[in-house]
């Protein structure tokens, strides 16, 4: 017997939008059946690529659409509120890009309404699925850390947005920004190896421009037992980008660098890099994702910890400000 499919609809046809959606066109039980965007060019280019889909121009006439189980909002974040509001009052069950919205008020309207809704909600943090972070979750649960003394975060952007990512609102204030788009996979990642924040302090940097996103980040967040998490991030560097994990203890340290390079060492000792046979993320967590859809247990990011996550980020994004 054939198992039944889960028919998709993606909202957004952008750099992250197309990439995801060309794992779902070719997953053994996902297909999909609609996209939207503003662009009708992207539309017409998507639907060249897929068989049978439905293409719109409007998200309300795709979230309204009966023949769909799964909406993919891929759009930027002042449009999640809306499109997933609107996606979950039919039932639908939803992935949303990161972050879940543009303010606290509205991550938690999204969270409630979707637990409420007894539907699958899933935040796309993709390094959450790789075998890389598993090796680095199981190497800390046996210990190989000893006591944890501090964990530290940095990020460093030759240019924002980058060469792959040039659209205009990734570089404006209102929604864009690297402590929007990089911030939150960290902060997840450290979520869930060591629970949650207690609380945040800092400096943001931002241009004389008004419109402009920030250029520098320097912070200090602390998990429930003290333990220090440093933030340093900032874009215009004069090197290659690098966007990296480090976690100190008493017995060793673990860093994961630039998404894939898991390195470890212990006391008196330099890194090492540590062989991980990787597999895809995305079609991890779409495996995730058809398992909620049939009812079944499923290891996803829901919207009660994409609001954690926001709370931090938005104070992130209000802690004192500098030129």
């Amino acid at each position: 017997m054939t198992e039944k499919k889960v028919r998709v609809g993606v909202v957004g046809l952008g750099v992250m939008g197309v990439r995801l959606l060309e794992k779902m066109a070719v997953h053994p039980r996902m297909t999909v059946q609609a996209v939207c965007d503003t662009s009708a060019e992207r539309v017409e280019a998507t639907l060249a690529r897929l068989d049978g889909a439905r293409g719109f121009a409007q998200w309300h006439e795709l979230v309204a659409d009966t023949g769909l189980d799964l909406i993919y909002v891929a759009v930027p974040p002042k449009f999640h509120h809306s499109i997933v509001l609107g996606a979950l009052a039919t039932g639908k069950h939803v992935l949303c890009e990161k972050p879940l919205a543009n303010s606290l008020e509205e991550a938690r309207e999204m969270r409630d309404r979707a637990l409420a809704a007894g539907v699958a909600h899933a935040m796309n943090f993709p390094t959450y699925y790789k075998n890389v972070f598993a090796d680095l979750a199981a190497r800390v649960r046996r210990g190989d850390l000893g006591t944890l003394r501090r964990i530290e975060v940095t990020t460093r952007f030759p240019q924002w947005p980058r060469p792959w990512q040039q659209v205009p609102w990734l570089g404006q204030r209102e929604q864009g920004g690297f402590v929007r788009e990089v911030v939150p996979h960290y902060l997840h990642m450290i979520r869930t190896l060591f629970g949650p924040f207690a609380g945040v302090q800092g400096e943001i940097e931002y241009p004389a421009d008004p419109l402009l996103c920030e250029t520098g980040i320097t912070a200090q967040l602390r998990l429930a037992d003290g333990t220090k998490v440093l933030l340093d991030g900032f874009s215009g560097a004069a090197e290659r980008e690098h966007v990296g994990l480090k976690l100190y203890g008493t017995e060793g340290t673990l860093a994961l660098e630039n998404w894939n390079v898991l390195r470890a060492g212990g006391v008196g000792e330099g890194l090492s890099d540590v062989a991980v046979e990787e597999r895809d993320p995305h079609v991890a967590l779409l495996d995730e994702l058809v398992k909620a859809a049939s009812g079944q247990d499923a290891d996803l990011i829901g919207f009660d910890i994409g609001y954690e996550i926001q709370e931090v980020l938005d104070t992130l994004l209000e802690v004192s400000t500098a030129r």
